[in-house]
């Protein structure tokens, strides 16, 4: 229901802003005449020339009806009303979408009139706006109602509300949500916690999985992509000292003379393999926990995503932490030193029990938060800056505006949950280390601090700032590829 209240205040906050009140359109739409009975069969209205037998006189009415009030939009109509996908709008179809129209526009009015009074106001699209995520000022929530106002009350009842829309189709994902939904496709393979939502037709048609697939193969190449920069991460936050300043140059001069330029791939089978069970088991809770928190809503707000995508990530984090500590020890493994992951796997039970498994736990959970709190705040904020000032004739903002705000809040979450991802790789890494102390995970910050200062904290930090940029691009480029492919219909 709630995407349906999305897509018209979207479409409206376009229009109002882009074309203002249109003269002349109100006067047409109260001439219109009542909808015929469903019952009777008429010519074809759209999509087919009519047939030349039937009088002009009784024709021109209802091709006023269609193409009078709404001429921009007649194609739009045909698409959303054709039943049986012959490319062509019949009369009862017609008449089924005006009527299945004009329910959600009953339903979208009623859920913006918050105070009942059978009257819309500024700050009640204000307020409907706000609880999607999007923050419009008063005068913008003005010149919205400027645009269906025809009695100059600056309120909107519900005939003007109909009469503004009736010949406006509703699109299947609302146009703004579109544009800017912050998901998986984003994926420069740390634990991304805020998974895609799917409408109720998507679940139905079983085109999620398909999404789903797109992202995960999106996933897969982007990490093979930058797999060097991430084993050069790993490398750095482990081994990097004071007394052993590794840079980024001599990092892969190190890697490619140790093991040959195969070596610069270490531990990307793991990190790849692992993609799918996160994923699926991240969907599956925040579906669940979604439910739990009492929302039927489609689209949850702001403080919703982050709760329930937070409590994801620790589910399907806890999940396949396994797999995180098998993927720091073969990025960190010699040449020769395990045949395969299996052979790792049995090395680390066999020598230090299930509980080494398990390394690093502590310090991952806490990550998930203020990675996940900045990465969605900085997107939040990045993307209504963008619509209240450059939102005037569109509010698609095109791939490179997308890509930077996904950039730089990833770029954001990353830098402040880093000094935790560090602290975690040393303990996954302290049994493959000769010599190396084990401690806890405060004591692991105290020496840190202690003999390399707050900078010690970040080592690494360049080559995983390095990959960013070449993640989301490859991410976004993959996704978009795979799912043409799939055949998924864009969104």
């Amino acid at each position: 229901m709630l995407q349906i209240l999305w897509h018209f205040l979207s479409s409206l906050f376009l229009r109002a802003t882009c074309q203002g009140p249109t003269e002349g359109k109100e006067d047409k739409a109260k001439e219109m005449p009542p909808v015929p009975d469903p019952g009777d069969k008429g010519p074809k209205l759209l999509g087919k020339s009519q047939d030349r037998g039937t009088d002009s006189a009784e024709r021109r009415p209802t091709i006023l009806l269609v193409v009078g009030p709404a001429e921009h939009f007649p194609q739009k109509i045909v698409k959303a009303g054709d039943k049986d996908l012959d490319g062509q709008l019949d009369f009862e179809e017609f008449v089924h979408y005006l009527q299945d129209h004009e329910k959600k526009l009953r339903l979208v009015f009623k859920s913006l009139d918050k105070k009942n009074d059978g009257r819309i106001d500024a700050q009640e699209i204000m307020q409907s706006l706000r609880d999607l995520g999007v923050k419009i000022s008063e005068q913008q929530a003005e010149k919205i109602l400027k645009s269906m106002d025809k009695n100059g009350t600056m309120t909107i009842d519900w005939n003007e509300w109909r009469d503004y829309h009736l010949l406006h189709p509703v699109e299947n994902i609302p146009e703004i949500i579109l544009y800017w939904k912050h998901s998986t496709i984003f994926d420069v393979g740390e634990n991304l916690t805020v998974p895609d939502e799917f409408t109720v037709e998507e679940r139905q048609t079983g085109m999620w999985w398909r999404h789903l697939v797109a992202g995960g193969g999106a996933g897969a190449v982007s990490r093979t992509c930058t797999a060097p920069l991430d084993r050069l991460k790993v490398l750095m936050q482990v081994h990097a000292s004071r007394s052993n300043n590794m840079c980024i140059v001599g990092g892969f001069t190190q890697m490619i003379r140790e093991g040959g330029p195969r070596s610069l791939w270490r531990g990307n089978g793991i990190n790849v393999l692992k993609i799918a069970p996160e994923s699926a088991i991240k969907f599956m809770a925040y579906e669940q926990i979604k439910r739990f928190i009492g929302s039927d809503q489609e689209i949850l707000r702001i403080h919703e995503r982050l709760l329930a995508g937070s409590l994801a990530g620790a589910i399907a984090q806890s999940s396949i932490y396994p797999m995180e500590v098998l993927k720091t020890r073969m990025a960190l493994r010699k040449t020769g030193q395990y045949s395969g992951m299996l052979d790792c796997a049995k090395n680390i039970l066999s020598k230090e029990g299930m509980a080494a498994f398990y390394k690093g736990y502590i310090p991952n959970m806490l990550g998930i938060i203020p990675y996940a709190g900045i990465d969605l705040a900085v997107y939040e904020t990045l993307k209504n800056a963008w619509l209240q000032r450059y939102a005037v004739n569109s509010a698609d903002p095109g791939v490179f505006v997308l890509l930077a705000c996904g950039t730089m809040s990833s770029t954001c979450g990353q830098l402040a949950s880093y000094p935790l991802a560090l602290v975690r790789t040393r303990m996954q890494a302290q049994a493959s280390v000769e010599g190396a102390p084990h401690v806890t995970m405060r004591g692991l910050f105290s020496h840190i601090l202690k003999t390399e200062g707050a900078f010690g904290l970040y080592r690494g930090l360049a080559p995983n700032f390095m990959k960013v940029i070449p993640a989301v691009s490859i991410s976004y480029v993959v996704y978009e590829n795979l799912k043409m492919t799939l055949g998924v219909q864009s969104r």
